[in-house]
C-alpha cells in the first residue's frame, strides 16, 4: 500500500510563506537604499513595485519552465550597498543608469562565461568583507535608534528578540508588524490627516544618465555583491536539495528583469539565496518533482504583495524617527554575521579581509567613487602584497 501524495495546497502554502518572509523581511532595506541614492518617496515606491513585479515574473517563468522550485528575489545586499553609497555623481538618474549597467553585466555573465569565471576569482573573503563593511552602518541602526527614539524602537527590537528565540523565520516580519503598530499609534496620537492616494501603486519612469562615478562606484559593486552574495549561493542552496539550476537561462531572466525594472527604479533582481530553501526543502512537499509549484506560488504571491508596495512605502514615509531603519538593520543581522564569518574564516586571508571591511565601513568617497569599490581595491592590493612570492 503506497502513501497518498501530499495535497497540492502544501507547496502552494510554502510559496506564500516564502514570499511573505522575503518581502516583509527586507522591503525596508530596499526603500532605505533607494532613498539614499536620491529617489523621492514616489520614485522609491515605484522601485519597490518594479522589483516586486519583475521578481514575481522571474519566479513563475523559471519554476514553470524548468519544473524546479526556482525563486527570484530582489538583491537585499545590493539595496544595503545603495544605502551605504548614498547619492552618486549625477543623482537619481545616474543611479538608474547604474542599475541598467548592472543588468547589462548580469546578461553578459549569461552570454560570456569568462565574466562569471572572473567574478569567481575574487577571493570570497574579500567579497564578503566588502559586504560586511557595507552592512555595518545599517546594522547599527537598531542600537542608535534605541537611544534616539526608545518608545518607538524598543518594542520593535523586543519583538524581534522574542521571535528570534521561538520562531526565527518570522522574527523580522513580526518586527515589521510591531513597527506598523508603532506607526499607527503615532498617527492616531498626532491626529494628522492621511492622504489615501499614497496607497495607490504606481510606476514613475526616469530617463537614465551615465556617469563614471555611478558606474564604477555603484554599478560594479552592485553587480559583484549580487553575484557573490545572491546568485552563487542561490545555485549552491538549490544544489543541496538536488536541483541543478540552469545558469544561463537564470541569468538571462534575472538580467532582463533588472533591465526592465531599472527605469522604474528597480535596482536588481537575482536568484533567491536564503529564502530559496523555503520553497526547495522537503517541508514544501515530500515529492521533489512537485516542489516547482512552490516556485510558481511564490511568484504569484509577489504579484499580490507588489500591489501593496505603495502602502508599505507610505508606512515608511509616515514612521516616527529611527523605527524603520531599526527594522532594516534587524533584517540584515543574519547577513552581516554570515559575511563576517566568511571574511575572517581563513587566517591566511584575514588581514586583506580586515582592510577591505574597514575601508567599506568608512564610507569614504574618492573621485566621486564610493567606498565599496575602494574597499575591493584596497583588499586586493593588500592581499597581493602579502601573498607575493608565496606558493
Amino acid at each position: 500500500m503506497t502513501d497518498s501524495p501530499a495535497p497540492l495546497s502544501r507547496p502552494i502554502l510554502a510559496g506564500i510563506v516564502t514570499a511573505l518572509v522575503g518581502f516583509t523581511g527586507a522591503f525596508a532595506v530596499v526603500l532605505t537604499g533607494l532613498d539614499a541614492v536620491g529617489a523621492t518617496a514616489g520614485q522609491a515606491a515605484s522601485g519597490l513595485l518594479a522589483v516586486s513585479l519583475t521578481m514575481a515574473v522571474a519566479c513563475i517563468v523559471l519554476a514553470w519552465r524548468y519544473r524546479m522550485p526556482i525563486t527570484a528575489a530582489w538583491s537585499t545586499p545590493g539595496a544595503a550597498l545603495l544605502a551605504a553609497t548614498g547619492t552618486v555623481e549625477g543623482g537619481w538618474p545616474a543611479a538608474v543608469g547604474a542599475f541598467l549597467v548592472t543588468s547589462a553585466l548580469i546578461l553578459l555573465t549569461a552570454l560570456w562565461p569568462a565574466l562569471g569565471a572572473f567574478i569567481a576569482r575574487i577571493p570570497p573573503s574579500i567579497a564578503q568583507a566588502m559586504l560586511a563593511g557595507v552592512l555595518l552602518p545599517l546594522c547599527l541602526a537598531p542600537i542608535v535608534g534605541i537611544v534616539a527614539n526608545p518608545w518607538g524602537v524598543v518594542p520593535v527590537v523586543l519583538t524581534w528578540l522574542v521571535f528570534a528565540r521561538f520562531a526565527p523565520r518570522w522574527a523580522v516580519p513580526l518586527a515589521f508588524v510591531a513597527a506598523a503598530a508603532v506607526v499607527a499609534i503615532s498617527l492616531a496620537g498626532a491626529g494628522a490627516p492621511f492622504d489615501a492616494t499614497l496607497l495607490l501603486p504606481h510606476l514613475e519612469l526616469t530617463a537614465p544618465t551615465f556617469t563614471v562615478g555611478a558606474i564604477v562606484g555603484l554599478a560594479l559593486p552592485l553587480f559583484i555583491v549580487t553575484m557573490a552574495s545572491q546568485n552563487v549561493p542561490g545555485i549552491a542552496i538549490m544544489r543541496s536539495y538536488g536541483y541543478e539550476v540552469p545558469w544561463q537561462p537564470a541569468m538571462l531572466v534575472t538580467g532582463l528583469g533588472t533591465a526592465i525594472g531599472a527605469p522604474a527604479g528597480g535596482h536588481a533582481i537575482n536568484l533567491a539565496a536564503i529564502s530559496a530553501a523555503l520553497a526547495a526543502a522537503p517541508d514544501a512537499d515530500p515529492d521533489p518533482k512537485r516542489r516547482w509549484v512552490a516556485g510558481v506560488s511564490t511568484g504569484a504571491s509577489y504579484l499580490v504583495l507588489g500591489g501593496c508596495s505603495a502602502a508599505f512605502a507610505a508606512l515608511v514615509l509616515l514612521a516616527p524617527e529611527a523605527v524603520i531603519p531599526a527594522v532594516a538593520g534587524l533584517a540584515l543581522f543574519g547577513a552581516f554575521g554570515s559575511s563576517v564569518q566568511q571574511a575572517i574564516d581563513d587566517p591566511g586571508e584575514r588581514m586583506p579581509a580586515v582592510v577591505t571591511f574597514l575601508v567599506a565601513a568608512s564610507g569614504i568617497a574618492i573621485l566621486g567613487v564610493s567606498a565599496a569599490f575602494w574597499a575591493l581595491v584596497a583588499g586586493l592590493v593588500v592581499r597581493t602584497v602579502l601573498h607575493a612570492g608565496r606558493r
